[in-house]
């Protein structure tokens, strides 16, 4: 706690240098959508940005995805994913949630470079783009923004949660005040209506919209063919993840009919080695599990030859937000709102 205490002292001393301008804020020539929050992982930031990406694109716009890429092995190279068909990057190169997002939005150019900047900029020049989406951004003070959208994870407080190192919170609550947007994730699990009355005391202004998570497909390990889940649904299944927030996947399974006999949880972003797949097999066969359950997000960390004799099935997740119509209204108008102008001298 006390160390938390002076993470706190540091993050609100920086936000202030930032609002004062003794730290530069530095803009693009399109606007900028962050999305991010308030916690470490787990709040189902990275469909929210393929759905905000797919909503842009409909509406005809031409967005990015900038992102640093984290877990990449060169983390301070910056890597360009060209729009194509059928692109599929290593995640160990570009990070797992990158390309994750390069297989589901083949249309859209990504970005990734720890300076989102230098990203933008280049996707500007590169790709022609109008819009940039920030993934988890909140705490990127250096990259100016249009809208600052935060995702909040319903299963997890943020109310009663501690900062970092003692918890699992980069920001207090409070910072929730300088949101425009907020979106309350997994509200088909926690109380949605509760946390709304929280985040009015401190941001009566910001829409708040209710997220729930949804299983789009379920696809077999190595060929990617898609599975009816319903064959497997009362099977006893041993599910694993290496995701943020792992006990809201294992409740998600269940609540898509999935019989649990064993849960396996790993660190955020972990790479799978042949001696996890040993323990993840071998608490399988004392389950009596039929089959294994993950993420997509888990499939790309996995090595390239799995050796596992029961079946292993991926979990493709999307977004789904309940009054949509509304929050592209929203969103739409806040970005024509704050459009810049087509021709501005890009700060170097």
């Amino acid at each position: 706690m006390p160390v938390a205490s002076l993470y706190g002292f540091g993050a609100r001393v920086r936000r202030h240098a930032y609002d004062r301008g003794w730290f530069e804020s530095r803009r693009l020539s399109r606007p900028v959508i962050s999305v991010g929050n308030l916690t470490l992982g787990g709040s189902g930031k990275t469909p929210l940005v393929g759905h905000i990406a797919r909503l842009l694109v409909r509406n005809r716009y031409k967005p990015s995805i900038l992102t640093r890429g984290y877990g990449r092995v060169r983390g301070k190279d910056i890597i360009a994913l060209d729009p194509q068909p059928n692109r599929a990057p290593d995640p160990r190169s570009v990070g797992d949630e990158p390309a994750l997002l390069a297989r589901a939005l083949p249309e859209v150019p990504i970005v990734i470079c720890s300076d989102r900047y230098r990203a933008g900029r280049l996707a500007e020049e590169r790709y022609g783009v109008d819009v940039h989406i920030l993934d988890d951004g909140f705490q990127h003070l250096s990259l100016a923004r249009e809208v600052d959208l935060v995702a909040v994870d319903l299963t997890r407080n943020v109310f009663h949660e501690a900062l970092f190192p003692a918890g699992r919170m980069r920001e207090p609550a409070s910072a929730l005040a300088r949101a425009n947007l907020i979106v309350l994730t997994r509200s088909e699990i926690g109380d949605a209506a509760s946390m709304e009355k929280q985040i009015r005391r401190i941001n009566p202004e910001a829409p708040i919209f209710r997220c729930e998570t949804s299983l789009l497909a379920l696809a077999e390990l190595g060929g990617r063919r898609e599975v009816d889940a319903a064959q497997y649904h009362g099977k006893p299944a041993c599910a694993f993840c290496a995701i943020g927030n792992p006990s809201a996947f294992f409740a998600d399974l269940r609540r898509w009919g999935f019989h649990l006999v064993a849960e396996l949880a790993f660190r955020d972003h972990h790479v799978y080695h042949e001696s996890d797949l040993l323990r993840i097999s071998r608490t399988a066969s004392e389950t009596g599990a039929a089959f294994l359950i993950t993420t997509e997000k888990d499939v790309m960390n996995l090595p390239p030859q799995v050796q596992i004799v029961l079946p292993v099935l991926a979990c493709e997740i999307q977004a789904k937000i309940l009054d949509v119509g509304q929050f592209e209204k929203v969103l739409l108008a806040r970005l024509s709102s704050n459009q810049l102008p087509s021709r501005v001298v890009l700060q170097t």
